[in-house]
């Protein structure tokens, strides 16, 4: 007959051992699961994780938000959906490969956030992202390229963050590193842009007109009114908002579609100031 307190050894042994066994079957993935390789091959890109210290980087510096829908091009293991679901963001994420989109899936869950985070298979050219108020990328530089004509038809005040790659000519609205190699050892800076508004072309003002030149978030031209001309100055956008200086008075306002209004401040002096786009018909030269 088994001793008493070997016995009490023996099923407390017994109990440790399942437990490690259950600990170690949740840490591990379960047998026959997907489990991708860094650097494997990819439709447009391999794949290669971003490290969460910059995702939370990426969300932090987009100020992601209960109200925000992220969408994520190309979105892997589904790591920066799945913390932007945790934030309380609604998120999508698009990939093209099969496994991954399961996989991600599968991790929502795990996290407990698949009713806010969702994944697609599919291809990011001919993907539908425009409802996005963030976009994040982790792509080269010639794919967000060949997307940044639909990036800029987005709603004004569109946020996007790209994990170190840029969009050519169209500068940062701002970049910034994770310096913690522990943390992040490759691939560790963001950058961020704000879709401006459109704002190219003639406005009238009851006062004069308004020709303004773009270059994505920045805007030169000129301000007539009467005989007079002056040069703009200091032109940028930042989503819908719109500020300059034109003969030492400074402009600031919104862009609403064909119309623009804010405040003009010269000296002590403030007043407001509308402006609505001239149609591209009278702005063509008569035959």
């Amino acid at each position: 007959m088994m001793a008493p307190r070997f016995a009490r050894w023996l099923m407390l042994t017994v109990c440790l051992s399942m437990i490690a066994t259950v600990a170690l079957a949740q840490a591990q993935p379960r047998q026959g699961e997907y489990q991708p390789v860094e650097r494997q091959d990819g439709k447009d890109v391999v794949w290669l994780p971003t490290a969460q210290a910059l995702v939370d980087k990426m969300l932090d510096m987009a100020k992601v938000t209960p109200k925000d829908y992220v969408i994520d091009l190309g979105s892997g293991d589904g790591r920066t959906v799945i913390t932007a679901a945790k934030r309380g963001a609604r998120a999508l994420g698009v990939e093209f490969n099969p496994d991954m989109v399961e996989l991600s899936k599968r991790n929502a869950a795990r996290e407990g956030v698949s009713d806010k985070a969702q994944f697609i298979q599919g291809d990011l050219f001919k993907t539908d992202f425009s409802k996005a108020t963030v976009l994040t990328l982790f792509l080269l530089p010639e794919i967000n390229y060949q997307l940044r004509p639909k990036i800029l038809d987005m709603k004004p005040g569109t946020r996007i963050v790209s994990n170190s790659f840029d969009m050519s000519d169209w500068i940062a609205d701002q970049t910034d590193t994770v310096e913690d190699k522990a943390k992040c050892p490759e691939y560790c800076t963001v950058l961020l842009w704000i879709v401006p508004a459109k704002v190219e072309g003639a406005w009238k003002l009851p006062q004069g007109e308004l020709i303004l030149e773009q270059m994505f978030q920045v805007i030169s031209g000129k301000l007539s009114s009467g005989p007079e001309m002056m040069l703009i100055k200091d032109g940028r956008l930042s989503g819908d908002e719109i500020k300059f200086s034109a003969g030492g008075a400074q402009y600031t306002g919104r862009v609403s579609g064909n119309a623009m209004e804010g405040t003009v401040k010269s000296g002590e002096r403030t007043a407001e100031w509308r402006a609505t786009r001239v149609s591209k018909a009278a702005q063509a030269p008569s035959k």
